[in-house]
C-alpha cells in the first residue's frame, strides 16, 4: 500500500478531532468584558449564596462611623453606607445565588466613574488612582485641584453634567462603570433611578457626615477598598496620624477660635459645634466658639446667625478664621470689616489675628490633618508660622 493513501486520512481524521476538541485544549480566545450586573464569562467558580457567605472579616475603622466593609474569603465585599448596601464582586467571578435586588453590584475593576461627589477626588488623588475617574459633574472653572484641571485639559476626564440633569448618553458612550454621587442625589431621585436603569451603579458618600475630622479622612480606605488599593489606604492614613500624635497628645491652649464667613446679606455662616471643623478646632488645641450652637438641630453641617448673636458669641474670640470658600478669599483686613462694620471690634481683628482658609481647602478633603497643624501652629506660635501654614493664611 502506497504512503500516501495511509498518511492523508490520518491527517483528515487529526484534523477532525481537534475541530471537536474542547475550547480549554486550544488557545482560548480572549475574554469578554462583562457588563455591569451580569453574569460574568467566567462561571465555573462555584461560590457561597448570598445567606451562606462568611462575612467575618472586617476593614478596621478607628473615627469614621458613616461606612463598613466587610470580606468574605473569596475576596467579595459587603459595603454599607448609612441605609444602602452594595456588593464588590471580583473581575469575571459570578455574583452570589440569591443577592438581594436592593443590593448595588460593583465588579471590578471599577473604571470610568462618573464623580459628582468633589470631595471625594482627594482620596482618589491620595491612592495615585485618578485614572479610574473620567467623568465629573463640576465643570472645569469649578475646580481647585491642578491635577483636575490638567486632566480635563487633557481630556482624560470630561465633563458629563451636573448632578440633576448628567448626560447619559454621554455617560453611555463612555462605558461608565459607577456613579459617585453625594447625597444631593437625593433632591432627584429620577436621576438615581434612570442611572440605574441604564445599567450604571450608584454609590452615595457620605463621608461630609462624619463628625470626627479623622473619621473624615478615613474615607479614603472606602476607596482603597473598591479600587483594590487597601495597602495605599493604610500607609497613607497611618502616616496622616503619625504626623497628627504630637499634636493629638498635648492640652489645649484654652485660646477661643471662631470659624464663619459673612453673607452678601450680612447673616454671619458658622458651624454648628457637632461639625468636624468644629472638633478639629478642639482636637488642635483650641475652643471652639460659638459653643453649643445647633446641637440637635437638622443633619446641616453649617447655620447661619443674626451678626449681633455672633458679636456677642465671638466678639473677644483669640483667633478668628474666614472661611472663603462661601463669599470668597479676602487678603486683608480692611476687606473683611467692608463686609460688617461691627467685625472692627472683634479682639482678634484688633490684635491682626485673622486667617482666612484657601479656596481649596474643601475640595482636598484629606486635608483636614494639615488644617489641624495649621491650626495648632497659629495657636502655639501665634504670626510667627505664617511662612509654614498650608491651608491657612493670615489678613493683613
Amino acid at each position: 500500500m502506497k504512503l500516501w493513501k495511509i498518511v492523508v486520512p490520518l491527517l483528515a481524521l487529526t484534523a477532525a478531532l481537534c475541530a471537536c476538541a474542547p475550547a480549554g485544549e486550544t488557545s482560548a480566545p480572549p475574554a469578554q468584558e462583562p457588563s455591569q450586573g451580569s453574569e460574568p464569562a467566567n462561571t465555573e467558580r462555584v461560590v457561597p449564596a448570598w445567606g451562606e457567605m462568611d462575612w467575618s472579616r472586617h476593614l478596621e475603622l478607628d473615627y469614621a462611623q458613616m461606612f463598613s466593609v466587610d470580606y468574605s474569603p473569596e475576596g467579595y465585599q459587603r459595603i454599607a453606607i448609612d441605609t444602602e448596601t452594595y456588593l464588590v464582586v471580583p473581575e469575571l467571578d459570578p455574583i452570589p445565588e440569591g443577592t438581594p435586588e436592593d443590593v448595588t453590584v460593583l465588579r471590578q475593576p471599577i473604571q470610568n466613574i462618573y464623580l459628582q461627589a468633589t470631595a471625594a477626588m482627594d482620596c482618589f488623588r491620595k491612592l495615585d488612582a485618578m485614572d479610574a475617574v473620567t467623568l465629573v459633574g463640576t465643570d472645569a472653572a469649578g475646580w481647585y485641584l491642578p491635577e483636575v484641571k490638567e486632566a480635563m485639559e487633557a481630556g482624560r476626564m470630561v465633563y458629563a453634567g451636573k448632578y440633576s440633569a448628567p448626560d447619559y448618553e454621554l455617560l453611555q458612550s463612555k462605558g461608565c462603570g459607577m456613579a459617585l454621587e453625594s447625597t444631593m442625589i437625593y433632591h432627584n431621585p429620577e436621576v438615581k433611578e434612570q442611572l440605574e436603569r441604564l445599567g450604571i451603579p450608584v454609590l452615595v458618600e457620605r463621608s461630609s457626615y462624619e463628625s470626627h475630622p479623622l473619621g473624615r479622612m478615613e474615607w479614603v480606605k472606602l476607596y482603597g477598598a473598591l479600587l483594590g488599593r487597601e495597602k495605599e489606604a493604610d500607609a497613607y492614613y497611618a502616616e496622616q496620624l503619625a504626623r497628627l500624635e504630637p499634636v493629638l497628645e498635648q492640652e489645649s491652649t484654652g485660646k477661643t477660635v471662631a470659624f464663619f464667613a459673612v453673607t452678601a446679606n450680612g447673616m454671619v455662616t458658622v458651624r454648628k459645634s457637632g461639625d468636624y471643623i468644629a472638633k478639629a478646632i478642639d482636637l488642635a488645641g483650641g475652643v471652639y466658639l460659638p459653643e453649643g450652637l445647633g446641637e440637635g438641630d437638622n443633619a446641616l453641617s453649617t447655620m447661619n446667625i443674626q451678626m449681633e448673636s455672633f458679636y456677642h458669641e465671638a466678639k473677644d474670640a483669640d483667633v478668628l478664621i474666614y472661611n472663603s470658600t462661601i463669599e470668597g478669599t479676602l487678603e486683608t483686613l480692611e476687606q473683611l470689616i467692608a463686609k460688617s462694620a461691627p467685625l472692627a471690634d472683634f479682639k482678634a481683628v484688633r490684635e491682626g489675628n485673622v486667617w482666612c482658609t484657601g479656596k481649596s481647602m474643601f475640595q482636598e478633603s484629606q486635608s483636614v490633618g494639615e488644617m489641624m497643624l495649621d491650626i495648632h501652629n497659629i495657636l502655639t506660635q501665634g504670626h510667627g508660622a505664617d511662612g509654614s501654614l498650608t491651608y491657612l493664611y493670615r489678613l493683613t
